[in-house]
């Protein structure tokens, strides 16, 4: 072979390297997002200490950029999701299925990268005349976080139909309105509101119930027979298959948080605090709501099922997974959830 082609070979070799060192890079900046309340305190943790950028490193991505950004609900998140100006965004269960039915077998197909845990929601309410959910009537509204398609909203669909049978449970969706939990929690304990009843979780729970008048109504872990995922990191599939080491930062990132969190509760409750800089609570009280022994923070899902199940019977997906593990990424789907 003479130099001249020796040296165009060795030009392709190079270029051809180098077109694979580009296809080979991933993103320099990753996007999350988290919504409000107590459980979302292993997100918090992670943009305080910046454990993703630590864990990039350790993976051999020297300068990752984090972005943080915060919602009120999940469909505006659902549609950053969509587009791919999110990467990673806590979802309640519900949203979740709904993008994962939508999406499945596309190129923007939706999994899950993990379960934040186990949380109870509470109804609450202010009307004395509501002792069960029979009881509400045309003049009460409850807010939830989005009407019919939030956790709570379908948890108010399955507790409908425990009390009034079968085929009633879109009988209570004309009582509820959208609000984030700040709202709900201000409106609720307004006198002068229309909202008279809140279905939310920790801390706004514990504020509500403590005020005169107010009491629980409904929780969700009886509703649903037991602990159950209530939010969770989703992520678009083909996002992971782009950005593994990116994708191994923020999940090992999440376990060091969760780790922290059920390791030390003084600690986690002083994050919380620190973070959210709420005067309204103290150390005492957050270690409190973080020790409800119906609550759990862990990164397996539970019940994810019964959640899909009775969201197909109800027409607000078309698909139903075989499993729970099709619904989420390696390595979570080799745990032993549900």
């Amino acid at each position: 072979m003479n130099l001249p082609r020796i040296s165009m070979l060795l030009m392709l070799i190079i270029s051809l390297t180098a077109v694979q060192g580009v296809a080979l890079a991933e993103v320099s900046t990753v996007t999350v997002a988290r919504q409000y309340g107590i459980g979302y305190l292993a997100l918090m943790i992670m943009e305080r200490d910046k454990l993703i950028e630590k864990e990039a490193k350790a993976q051999g991505i020297s300068e990752l950029k984090v972005d943080w950004v915060q919602y009120s609900g999940g469909s505006v998140m659902n549609d950053a999701l969509l587009s791919g100006k999110l990467n990673f965004a806590a979802l309640g269960t519900t949203a979740f299925l709904t993008l994962w039915s939508k999406t499945v077998g596309t190129p923007q197909e939706m999994r899950g990268v993990c379960a934040f845990g186990a949380f109870p929601f509470y109804l609450n309410t202010r009307n004395p005349n509501v002792k069960s959910i029979k009881d509400f009537g045309e003049g009460d509204k409850i807010a939830v976080p989005a009407v019919k398609v939030s956790n709570q909203a379908l948890m108010l669909q399955i507790a409908a139909e425990q009390a009034w049978g079968a085929g009633k449970g879109h009988d209570i969706d004309r009582l509820t309105v959208s609000m984030s939990h700040p709202d709900g929690l201000t409106a609720m304990l307004s006198q002068r509101s229309e909202i008279t009843s809140h279905f939310t979780w920790d801390p706004f729970h514990s504020k509500e119930i403590a005020q005169p008048g107010v009491r629980t109504v409904l929780d969700s872990s009886v509703v649903l027979g037991g602990p159950a995922t209530t939010i969770l990191i989703a992520t678009q599939r083909s996002f992971r298959d782009a950005n593994p080491k990116v994708y191994a930062a923020f999940l090992a990132a999440f376990k060091s948080a969760t780790n922290l969190i059920n390791r030390d509760k003084a600690a986690a409750a002083d994050a919380f605090l620190e973070i959210t800089k709420d005067k309204n609570e103290t150390r005492a009280s957050m270690v409190k709501m973080l020790s409800d022994p119906k609550g759990e923070f862990t990164v397996v899902p539970q019940r994810m099922m019964v959640y899909a199940d009775y969201m197909k019977k109800m027409g607000l997906i078309k698909d139903v997974p075989a499993s729970w593990k099709d619904l989420f990424l390696a390595p979570i789907d080799g745990e032993k959830g549900s």
